[in-house]
């Protein structure tokens, strides 16, 4: 009998969880990648690449075929380090079919983010959950221009490749503080008509915010915008926004809100679109920028700055970071 063998008993639990699961797992559009194996055992996504892009800023190439399988540009996933820990959206850079694989970019900022990052090639990653959101709505505009800001770059990533194949003429306007956090440029280089790299202090590049070259190219009326898709930190996809709106140049942000279950059950991720509360993760994460509430989006996202502040110091100390209580009817 099968109760006699461990291994069968994990097996049939988490099958039948997975079943039990099975409307969530439409609803997300994807998968959860702590997954079975053929063979029956537990897989978790393994790391096959890790470097450091820029300071603090780290590129993984993870193993996830039916992520993978069903990426499309816009889609993100929500990955854990720990089996306590808090859920972190990530946008999918690329992917790769054949190989099963897709590329993470993640900046170390809190507890997780810091966790994640310490990881290296051959180690493997709790669980990565996708993929989820709406992919981006690729057309033929004309001249589009990508404006990637930061971590931001990785999200116009796969948009360029799609645009591209879909007939426009693709620039790109990446930006960072200095040279060293200007990331990605030679894998969009080769995708992108132009791509144009933007640093505040002018070490390289065009000197200044990426909203000034974006405003160039818009007054170069040889060459017409006909739309604009832009991701990085909320000010400047604000900044973007105003910088399109006097031409009414058709818009998209990628939004960053905080998330925690990926698939609208939370509300955590609503932002405000049009006068009306959208779920960034179902109805999103890519909006009319013209429509976006980016102060109310700006203040959402501090919300939990203090207890992000006191996880980070623990895992500082050497403690684990906040665990995880949803789901657990835990307060506090």
């Amino acid at each position: 009998m099968f109760l006699n063998d461990p291994e069968a008993v994990k097996v049939f639990f988490l099958r039948s969880a997975y079943e039990a699961h099975r409307p969530l797992n439409r609803l997300a559009g994807g998968v959860n990648l702590r997954f079975l194996s053929q063979k029956g055992r537990v897989g978790m996504p393994r790391i096959r690449e890790a470097r450091w892009l820029a300071p603090g800023v780290r590129w993984f190439v993870v193993e996830a075929p039916r992520v993978a399988a069903k990426h499309k540009p816009g889609h993100f996933v929500i990955v854990r380090a720990t089996s306590d820990g808090e859920r972190v959206p990530l946008t999918i850079a690329d992917s790769d079919r054949a190989a099963g694989t897709i590329t993470l970019v993640i900046q170390q900022v809190g507890a997780t983010t810091r966790t994640l990052c310490a990881l290296d090639v051959g180690q493997e990653i709790l669980d990565v959950s996708g993929p989820l959101g709406k992919e981006t709505e690729i057309e033929k505009y004309g001249h589009v221009v990508l404006v990637g800001g930061g971590v931001g770059t990785a999200v116009i990533h796969p948009q360029a490749g799609a645009l591209k194949k879909m007939g426009n003429r693709v620039s790109a306007v990446i930006g960072g503080r200095s040279k060293d956090y200007v990331i990605m440029e030679e894998e969009l280089t080769r995708l992108c008509d132009a791509v144009y790299p933007c640093t505040d202090d002018g070490s390289y590049g065009y000197h200044g915010f990426v909203t000034g070259k974006l405003q160039d190219l818009i007054d170069d009326v040889a060459d017409p915008v006909h739309a604009v898709i832009t991701a990085g930190p909320v000010p400047m996809m604000k900044a973007v926004a105003e910088v399109t709106r006097p031409r009414s140049i058709h818009t998209v942000a990628s939004l960053n809100p905080i998330m925690v279950d990926g698939t609208g059950m939370c509300g955590g991720c609503r932002v405000m679109v049009g006068g009306k509360m959208r779920f960034a993760c179902v109805d999103g994460p890519e909006f009319d920028a013209h429509q976006v509430d980016f102060d109310e989006l700006r203040d959402r996202l501090t919300a939990y700055r203090e207890q992000e502040k006191a996880a980070l110091e623990r895992l500082r100390a050497g403690e684990s970071s906040h665990p995880c209580r949803i789901g657990l009817g835990v307060a506090g």
